[in-house]
């Protein structure tokens, strides 16, 4: 190890039981995504993908709570945990798909679709949900899609390729949204062929963001969660994984004997498989989020109180319950 990497591992040590001192002395619970840099992952209470994210921020009885991923997690903790005041490190970090879905142009295709139901990608604006019926996840997707009525219309969105798999899998017909994760969709597919070749022990698992031509190639297709039981339960020795490389952190935690390869992008030079919003976020950030208690999430109560439901109708369902689902769009 050189003197620079020393001194960034002492600088990143610091920093994070700064961070600690701060959170027992705020009594602040900090939640982490799997794409964040493995040291915010190691300083957070709770790591996870976005449904659990959103489950045990509802659950948490802090007051204070950070949420280190991208903005449209915080604004679901907040959704569903109002009176807690929610932080994050860096407002910036938004998201390809959330940007991909303005809230008029989301509102227009539902008032032509009046009678759909409108299942939304969690990967959207506080806005957007509050013109959803019901929000899922990669992880409760197959549940809450069942869990519709065979004869109702579904518009699904943002994200397409999320929409399409489940379309083939549930043998659904669903309205779909023209969105996309902008680094899923740079996974090549004729480039992992040529890995595959490479590697024919390989277990090639894929998160369903990507596009279909990817998907075909993997054995396993899943959420952040679903992945990385994989490689734990797994007996096999290495992975290709194509999902965006923070997950690898908890991969290699869970079995430090595996080897764990990037699929590949179309681009050879490029290294742009790092979501570029979660990236924004660091142990700094934190830091001064916790101090200055800021930026913090706010949303106006009458739209938090509509987005309220369709995320409710999302925790009914994976929990178990029966929900009842509006005949026609109404605003």
């Amino acid at each position: 190890m050189t003197t620079s990497d020393n001194t960034q591992k002492n600088f990143s040590y610091d920093i994070a039981s700064e961070i600690r001192d701060l959170k027992a002395k705020k009594k602040a619970t900090i939640l982490a995504h799997y794409y964040e840099e493995g040291d915010i992952q190691d300083i957070a209470d709770f790591v996870g993908d976005s449904y659990f994210l959103a489950k045990k921020g509802q659950e948490v009885q802090s007051d204070l709570i950070l949420l280190a991923g991208v903005v449209f997690m915080a604004e679901s903790v907040k959704i569903l945990n109002p009176t807690k005041k929610v932080l994050v490190p860096d407002l910036d970090a938004g998201c390809s798909l959330v940007n991909s879905s303005p809230y008029e142009k989301y509102l227009k295709w539902r008032q032509q679709n009046p009678d759909g139901i409108a299942v939304t990608y969690i990967n959207s604006s506080a806005e957007v949900k509050a013109i959803s019926d019901v929000i899922i996840t990669s992880s409760n997707a197959e549940r809450i899609i069942n869990s519709i009525p065979k004869d109702r219309k579904i518009l699904f969105g943002p994200d397409q390729h999320l929409g399409r798999w489940l379309m083939k899998k549930l043998s659904r017909k669903f309205e779909l949204w023209n969105g996309s994760c902008e680094v899923h969709v740079l996974f090549n597919a004729k480039r992992l062929n040529d890995l595959i070749q490479e590697h024919p022990d390989a277990v090639v698992i894929a998160h369903p963001e990507c596009e279909e031509l990817v998907l075909q190639y993997a054995s396993v297709i899943g959420s952040t969660s679903r992945l990385l039981e994989e490689v734990e339960k797994n007996p096999a020795k290495k992975f290709i994984v194509a999902t965006e490389t923070g997950i690898f952190h908890q991969m290699q935690k869970l079995r430090p004997d595996v080897q764990l390869i990037q699929a590949p992008v179309e681009d050879k030079s490029c290294a742009c498989n790092n979501c570029p919003y979660m990236k924004l976020n660091s142990l700094q950030k934190i830091k001064q989020a916790l101090l200055t208690e800021k930026p913090e999430i706010t949303l106006n109560e009458a739209l938090r109180v509509k987005a309220q439901i369709s995320l409710d109708r999302m925790m009914d369902i994976t929990t178990g319950k029966s929900v009842s689902w509006p005949s026609q769009f109404e605003m």
